[in-house]
């Protein structure tokens, strides 16, 4: 479905809602895998994604009609291989800024993929890459967001949110897929060009940037300061004694007050 309402160069500029489906990334990616060429910036949008799914084939639970999950195809050829995690920056740093334009502040990412506003988890980003041999070739950047849902199951009850709980009022999903559309191209196309100080904007908005929080590794828990992110997107942690770069599951947040909670990263 061509679309005309976004103020967008290309980023859904070709829209596409179904009713129901799996997941949208992949629905995405059986479409890239056809014969006919699909173009970039196409979005797909669904009301209900039965199965969708979030980093590490974690489960990615939406309540029908009431959360924006859709799914965008880029192909950011001009990145190299060992730097795809630019990608996931940019992506990033779009989102909490389309997210801030309606909720003001407190929007920040969790390491390596989670939407929070203040300590609660707003939503979720999956981004699916394919590579052939050194050249990279094509981008599915899945995107949840919590947004007109109330009521969540008994272990999401106290640490989800949604912009309708933030706000007091419901949430059109055409009009905030639109801004989020918006600050993905902006953010991608600035990656194609300068994207120099792209590190130094991920990590303002990075959850416990630079504080000192409880962390757990195979060795047990500690207490940490993030200090950075690799460019391959390893989490860099300093301790009394050292300093280590973790990888995607090698770490997890302590969280909680009075009733101390595990959230794995």
């Amino acid at each position: 479905m061509q679309n005309n309402t976004f103020s967008t160069l290309f980023v859904g500029q070709n829209l596409i809602r179904l009713s129901a489906v799996d997941s949208t990334n992949n629905f995405l990616k059986r479409m890239v895998s056809n014969s006919e060429p699909l173009p970039e910036g196409t979005v797909i949008m669904a009301d209900n994604q039965y199965a969708g799914r979030g980093q590490q084939e974690n489960t990615w639970h939406a309540e029908p009609g009431l959360n924006l999950t859709a799914s965008i195809f880029l192909k950011p050829a001009f990145l190299p291989v060992n730097r795809q995690f630019r990608l996931n920056m940019a992506i990033s740093i779009a989102i909490r800024n389309a997210l801030k334009t309606w909720v003001g502040g407190h929007i920040t990412i969790k390491w390596p993929n989670d939407i929070y506003f203040l300590e609660r988890k707003l939503g979720g980003i999956l981004i699916e890459n394919s590579i052939s041999g050194n050249q990279y070739k094509t981008a599915v950047i899945g995107v949840g967001i919590n947004v007109n849902q109330l009521v969540f199951s008994p272990q999401q009850v106290k640490t989800a949110v949604s912009l309708n709980e933030i706000l007091q009022e419901n949430v059109n999903l055409i009009e905030l897929l639109a801004e989020v559309c918006n600050h993905i191209e902006g953010q991608y196309l600035r990656l194609k060009g300068n994207s120099d100080d792209l590190t130094k904007d991920y990590l303002s908005g990075l959850y416990k940037f630079g504080q000192i929080a409880t962390f757990k590794d195979k060795n047990g828990p500690f207490k940490g300061v993030i200090e950075n992110v690799t460019p391959d997107g390893a989490l860099v942690v300093a301790t009394a004694g050292s300093t280590k770069a973790y990888n995607f599951k090698e770490i997890e947040f302590i969280t909680g007050t009075s009733e101390e909670r595990i959230e794995k990263l």
